[in-house]
């Protein structure tokens, strides 16, 4: 699944801050210690409305499932995992699988619409805020009674939990966010992974000096500058801080989101310029053409490369703090919810208990270029790729793990206001108290 861009969702609802904590805390406890047969598809350029009375009722034979991904057949690997995981439930089932496959952009942005009308019965979705502010809003199913599910320990399902103690998500996989390089080009210039933020900047100098652009950047669908902002603040002012400035409890305008812009404007020169004009997988493209040297981002970066990520390596984002260190990142679940409209929820939740399984994990790992890690402990990992296994142990050492900007705050705060305010920060970044005083004024009529 590609890394989707944020969303505003009905009613400007909220998840209190207890929520939040609560949940913080249980993906700290997930990802620490971790070390087309039968398939229907109806893909097609919109977000259907899908849900109609040829549903049929419960599952196995004879019935039929609708599945939303966020991944049009062109997504390539993206897509090919899903629909793997949708042929193999079809094989053992018996229950038919109507596909609804959809480039992940417009996915997000008519996720509303779309669950308010006639939707499909199991769809792609997040662990967190946002799936919580579904629940919220009764716009997905309550999938309680579908747990404990085998393979998937207490703090998946506490990261499954909305703040009404119900279980509303399946979760199916995770990934880091990490400076990605391609060993090839780093071994050809005689670089290494910095180990201290002076080995960075000299890394980032000399990236200049042989004509390399040091960062590929691309912002143009809004949501990738985000783990900037998410790793630099982690890095600057902690974990707590960055939890807490999300719930909407530390002030925008202040000292320490301020120095956060400030570092990221000394950083700027070392990106591709104008990158509200370049997609995340054009800014992939030119680091894998060797014009850019890394390229802050998730594991998803492969998908973008066209292969199996032989050549890719990482490195975590270097200290810049010693009173704060670096053993914080972003590491995102992702999952499945049932939706609380679609005709068929017998078959859905059926669907969706079994998309948690290790079954559906090596369905989607058999033959993939999956840079992902499987969130079912049982999953086999006999194919994992060198990369996999690096995701799995800097996770797995990580000391604190946030989900990302869009899915850590309130949807509508990330989606009208981060976005125009980043976008706007790397048109003018010398305004930073404009910015910041913009974010703040907005935040306190969301927050309160």
């Amino acid at each position: 699944m590609s890394r989707p861009r944020p969303t505003g969702f009905p009613g400007g609802t909220s998840v209190p801050r207890s929520a939040l904590t609560t949940m913080a805390a249980s993906r700290r406890s997930v990802l620490r210690g971790m070390a087309l047969s039968g398939l229907a598809l109806g893909s097609g350029g919109l977000l259907a409305a899908c849900g109609g009375d040829d549903s049929g009722g419960g599952s196995g034979e004879g019935a039929t499932v609708k599945f939303g991904i966020n991944e049009a057949e062109s997504a390539g690997p993206a897509y090919d995992r899903l629909a793997a995981m949708a042929a193999a439930y079809t094989e053992e089932s018996g229950t038919e699988v109507s596909l609804n496959a959809v480039d992940h952009n417009t996915f997000q942005e008519s996720i509303n619409t779309y669950l308010q009308g006639s939707p499909d019965d199991v769809f792609t979705w997040f662990a967190g805020f946002r799936m919580a502010q579904f629940a919220e809003a009764g716009l997905i199913t309550d999938v309680s009674d579908l747990w404990p599910i085998d393979g998937l320990n207490d703090s998946f399902k506490q990261a499954s939990t909305a703040p009404d103690g119900k279980q509303y998500f399946v979760p199916v996989q995770y990934y880091p966010w990490a400076v990605f390089y391609r060993k090839s080009v780093f071994d050809k210039n005689g670089w290494a992974p910095p180990e201290t933020n002076d080995d960075f900047m000299a890394l980032m100098d000399d990236m200049q000096g042989k004509g390399v652009t040091p960062f590929a950047f691309g912002d143009k669908d809004g949501w990738p500058a985000m783990g900037t902002f998410d790793i630099l603040n982690m890095r600057l002012n902690g974990f707590d801080f960055h939890m807490s400035l999300m719930a909407g409890e530390e002030a925008w305008d202040g000292d320490e989101v301020k120095q956060v812009f400030e570092t990221w404007r000394t950083l700027l020169p070392y990106h591709q310029e104008d990158p509200l004009g370049r997609t995340w997988q054009e800014a992939a493209t030119a680091m894998g053409n060797g014009e850019c040297g890394m390229y802050l981002l998730g594991t998803f970066v492969v998908d973008a490369l066209g292969e199996n990520g032989e050549d890719l390596d990482f490195f975590t984002f270097p200290e810049l703090d010693s009173s704060i260190g670096s053993d914080a990142l972003d590491a995102p679940i992702d999952g499945f919810c049932v939706a609380a409209g679609g005709q068929n929820q017998e078959g859905g939740k059926a669907m969706a208990k079994w998309l948690g399984s290790a079954v559906a994990a090596d369905a989607a790992n058999n033959g993939a270029d999956a840079p992902f890690i499987a969130a079912n402990e049982g999953a086999s990992t006999s194919t994992y790729s060198d990369l996999q296994k690096k995701s799995a142990e800097v996770v797995g050492a990580a000391a604190n793990i946030a989900q990302f900007m869009d899915r850590d705050t309130n949807a509508d705060f990330a989606n009208t206001v981060m976005i125009p305010s980043i976008q706007e920060f790397l048109k003018n970044p010398d305004d930073i108290d404009g910015v910041t005083a913009s974010i703040q004024e907005q935040a306190a009529s969301i927050f309160g």
